[in-house]
């Protein structure tokens, strides 16, 4: 008996160490994949003024390279279930990864401004495609106890590569033409589908394609794109403008008859019926409130660094080089710690760390903040990113029925792209508005009155105090902001309390190489 035992203990073993082998190998494929997609939306902000030094254009005009790309991710999102639906998972996601090579081969080709910002949306077409089906296909290879260590390894690309983006940046323009920064991803994305040809199992759609709901993607394209555009320029224009209330009231009035249509048609683009179920939507909420804080730090860290301290783009990309290393070590660990149990402590403890370093910058901010002090503080801060985004993403997500997995995952995919847009804005109205008053205090402060010897300064000694005056304004409004966003990690660290992992009872599609009934 002993024997039979130990025989049976081994057939076990190495039936799920043949099983594991039938989804890891597809797996790495579909992670060289979609690290591509988040990689271009973050590498270009740093070349930014070598783009523009070689094209031409003014600031406002280069300002569209990233906001063209923005709106190509958010508004195609909502096309990937009809499209899987009807040409199948791996068609789609192969041919939006071939459609991704070629626009982005484009952009590095680009011959003025006008033509590359036309690439950029033309790349954003389909690389806004890349993670939704992504996710749809790694919860049809997937089984249902290794899916926390399957997203953890996806989170490599999803979360790592918009961290890494400034730094690889610098990187490339510091000894290379800027156009190697869209030429480079070529032999990655074409080594993937290659190996996709042979290593991708061919999945269908699990409905039947309806007849395409054509004012449902119209109001919403519409709302969305209204309010990224918003997100990105309010702050030139102003808020108060006619035409950004314009813009913000119409987005508001197309995303609810948005909501309408999609209740009335008989194939909605987007299925709400996600919406009744809470841990999705929680994780929903937590999703926007981290990349709120990751992208107002990630932006305006480096932005400090260069106005106030004088460092060039190179040298202040690599402060968010830790950042990057802490993401590809904490992601794919946070990923097998919530098989294991579960995602709420998980992410608790990367909220706590986020409350702890958000504080050490909000009070720490300053013209004489060393690069280490910088580095290790925003490491700190975006522990919850890296230890709770891919548990949180992936809670949500398992609490929805299979056929329902596709729509949650567009709509993750849409929070992402519009909590980052969203993420800068926010923190840049918060310094803009703290800034303009603490500069118009200070400026009170200092006349002849309260600081006498300034009668008979020269011009080098005025323009020293007013330099240093500046300086002080924007480390101070800097650090209102990140007061604001520490209470924004308070209240994700209360939401993540009410996470709980679902039921092993929950259906889920059959994993490749595993024939038995889920939860069995």
């Amino acid at each position: 008996m002993p024997s039979a035992t130990a025989s049976s203990t081994r057939s076990s073993a190495g039936s799920e160490a043949a099983a594991s082998t039938k989804w890891l190998a597809p797996l790495m494929v579909l992670i060289a994949g979609s690290f591509l997609p988040p990689m271009d939306s973050a590498i270009v902000n740093v070349p930014i003024p070598h783009i523009q030094k070689d094209l031409g254009g003014g600031v406002d005009d280069v300002a569209w390279i990233s906001t063209a790309y923005s709106l190509g991710l958010a508004v195609f999102v909502p096309l990937s279930n009809w499209l899987t639906d009807k040409f199948g998972l791996t068609r789609v996601h192969r041919a939006a990864l071939i459609g991704f090579l070629i626009g982005s081969g484009l952009c590095g080709l680009a011959w003025d401004l006008n033509s590359l910002i036309a690439f950029r949306v033309l790349t954003a077409i389909p690389g806004s495609l890349v993670p939704v089906v992504t996710i749809a296909m790694i919860y049809r290879i997937v089984p249902a106890r290794n899916i926390g260590s399957a997203m953890g390894l996806y989170g490599l690309g999803v979360i790592v590569a918009p961290s890494m983006g400034p730094t690889l940046g610098g990187l490339i323009v510091q000894d290379l033409s800027w156009r190697w920064i869209f030429l480079f991803k070529e032999p990655i994305g074409v080594a993937a589908v290659v190996a996709g040809l042979f290593l991708i199992p061919k999945l269908d759609g699990i409905g039947k394609p309806g007849k395409f709901d054509k004012w449902g993607y119209l109001t919403f394209a519409y709302g969305l794109s209204a309010l990224i555009v918003v997100s990105a320029k309010g702050q030139k224009w102003h808020w108060d403008s006619y035409l950004v209330m314009i813009l913000a009231t119409s987005a508001v009035l197309s995303l609810a008859l948005f909501a309408v249509i999609e209740n009335e048609v008989a194939n909605p683009l987007i299925d709400l019926r996600i919406f009744r179920c809470w841990p999705f939507v929680n994780s929903l909420l937590l999703i926007g409130l981290l990349l709120i804080m990751l992208f107002g730090v990630a932006y305006y860290i480096p932005q400090f660094m260069q106005n106030v301290q004088g460092l060039d783009a190179h040298n202040a990309g690599m402060v968010l080089l830790p950042l990057g290393l802490l993401m590809v070590v904490a992601v794919p660990i946070a990923g097998r710690l919530y098989d294991r149990i579960g995602p709420r402590w998980v992410a608790l403890a990367g909220m706590l760390g986020s409350i702890v370093g958000l504080s050490l910058l909000a009070g720490g901010i300053g013209p004489d903040m060393t690069r280490t002090q910088a580095a290790v503080w925003v490491m700190i801060a975006m522990m919850g990113g890296a230890l709770g985004m891919m548990p949180i993403m992936t809670n949500g997500l398992s609490w929805l029925p299979p056929h329902l997995v596709g729509y949650g995952g567009a709509m993750n995919n849409v929070m992402q792209r519009a909590a980052s847009a969203l993420g800068v804005a926010v923190v840049g109205v918060i310094v803009s508005r703290s800034g303009a008053q603490l500069a118009a205090d200070m400026g009170a402060m200092q006349n002849t009155s309260t600081l006498p010897q300034l009668r008979d300064a020269d011009q080098s000694a005025l323009l020293s105090v007013y330099t240093k005056s500046q300086n002080q304004v924007q480390a101070m409004a800097d650090g209102d902001a990140f007061v604001i966003t520490t209470w924004l990690a308070v209240l994700a660290a209360l939401l993540v309390l009410m996470l709980k992992k679902p039921p092993l009872r929950t259906p889920r599609p059959v994993p490749i190489g595993d024939d038995s009934p889920v939860g069995a």
